[in-house]
């Protein structure tokens, strides 16, 4: 007896709500092996837009972002400040 005709043995024997749940068992260890399409980078998405962006594009952006970000950053000691 081979592993398919045991399978069925076993099942002709269950009450059909138990038929029921290995039915639905199967459909779901089948849906979790199939082979799911591997998900595309974020260059893959966009290549159909036909953007060129290059270093210095990324530079300049880069640059203006961050051109009126404070410089003097002041630490503040919180345990100084507990103290008084």
């Amino acid at each position: 007896m081979n592993l398919e005709e045991a399978v069925l043995e076993r099942l002709r024997h269950l009450p059909v709500d138990k038929q029921q749940q290995l039915l639905e068992f199967a459909e779901f260890l089948s849906q979790k092996t199939t082979l799911k399409p591997p998900l595309r980078t974020v260059r893959g998405l966009c290549a159909d837009l036909k953007v060129d962006i290059s270093e210095e594009d990324i530079a300049q952006a880069r640059q203006e972002m961050w051109s009126n970000f404070p410089r003097d950053i002041v630490i503040i000691d919180l345990e100084k400040i507990e103290r008084r």
